[in-house]
């Protein structure tokens, strides 16, 4: 009888991640969306590698995650773990035949990956000096244009005063060399890009709690220069005065936003969408993850936005996948998004364990 309660009770424990529930979502007219691997806890973020294997950082147990498609089906048919007993690996980022990982204080990188995907190589140290703290401590990370590894250290905390030392976005070699600061005021971004027309830097960025279910709001920026301060943490959403730390540091003084992306939507990933699969008004368009809220009265974000830009300016910003949270109860959360060479888009979910891919057809 007692084995037989043991067993009863292990089926009805939940499983560590919701199954996805794709009919739930919505989506505009044409476009699909299918479960591209629902085999990877807590995934976080994407990163495509030159042969169309589909790394995925996560919050499980330190791995890494690939997923490959090897009959070109929409769906990958095989998830390796690459790496395990990592510190948050979530961010990945494929260079040159190379995928580099964090690990909160540490940047790692495999070597030659794609040729080693049923053997992975052990994970070489690249640099390992950010702060230890795991409070904003996990990091999206992506290489610009410049060739460099672009790496955030956000607060550790809600609101602090750290000067410069946190709260920022760096940048160095692809061998850890040259470590610099590239921008501050920056409370936690966990999605960057670099808008191809342009070369410049676009990301999110997370703004602080405790000040209200409405305000701040989350924010998306533009870097124009090297050195760029955008408010944290004196001045929130580009015209709010913190009220601690805003006294003697004026808005006027710091970047504002280029658009105000909501309260508490927790917005992470991001990317440009350059295919051709996605109809016309999509191409150049930058879709975001809305993770969620985690504390608000009424939950906010719980889906994926696109921004359409007119030259430096934005002209919209309308949601694109919603359905991830109904009446209060959330069985998703959104976020990575990353384009695939054949024009589709991937999307991560954390809570469902999943990674779906969105096509177009008319």
């Amino acid at each position: 009888m007692r084995l037989l309660l043991v067993l009863l009770l292990a089926l009805s424990v939940a499983p560590a991640w919701a199954a996805p529930a794709l009919d739930r979502l919505v989506l505009p007219k044409g476009f699909h969306v299918a479960v591209y691997s629902d085999q990877v806890p807590q995934a976080r973020e994407l990163a495509v590698g030159a042969r169309g294997t589909v790394f995925v950082g996560s919050m499980d147990a330190g791995k890494v995650y690939a997923l490959t498609d090897a009959d070109h089906d929409g769906r990958a048919e095989k998830v390796r773990v690459v790496a395990s007993g990592l510190q948050l690996p979530v961010g990945v980022a494929f260079h040159q035949g190379d995928l580099y990982v964090s690990a909160v204080s540490r940047i790692l990188v495999l070597r030659d990956i794609e040729n080693h995907l049923d053997d992975p190589p052990k994970p070489e140290l690249v640099y390992g000096k950010f702060p230890t703290e795991t409070h904003h401590g996990w990091k999206f990370i992506a290489f610009g244009p410049d060739g460099k590894l672009y790496v955030p250290i956000g607060a550790p905390c809600n609101l602090c005063d750290k000067d410069k030392a946190y709260a920022k976005l760096t940048r160095m070699n692809p061998d850890g060399t040259d470590l610099t600061d590239v921008a501050y005021g920056i409370r936690n971004t966990v999605g960057f890009d670099w808008r191809p027309s342009t070369g410049k830097l676009w990301f999110t960025d997370n703004g602080r709690d405790m000040l209200g279910d409405d305000v701040p709001s989350d924010e998306l920026n533009r870097l124009d220069h090297v050195g760029q301060h955008f408010g944290y943490p004196y001045c929130h959403q580009g015209d709010i005065a913190d009220p601690e730390f805003g006294k003697g540091h004026p808005c006027k003084d710091y970047a504002p936003p280029v658009l105000k992306l909501g309260p508490h939507v927790a917005s992470l990933g991001l990317r440009f969408y350059t295919g051709k699969q996605f109809p016309a008004r999509y191409r150049g368009a930058l879709f975001i993850a809305e993770h969620g809220s985690w504390n608000r009265t009424t939950k906010s974000g719980y889906r994926v936005m696109v921004v359409r830009l007119d030259g430096a300016k934005v002209a919209s910003y309308e949601p694109f996948i919603t359905g991830f949270e109904q009446d209060e109860q959330a069985w998703g959360r959104p976020v990575d998004v990353q384009p695939l060479p054949d024009g589709s888009l991937l999307v991560s979910d954390d809570t469902a364990g999943a990674v779906y891919r969105v096509t177009y057809k008319r």
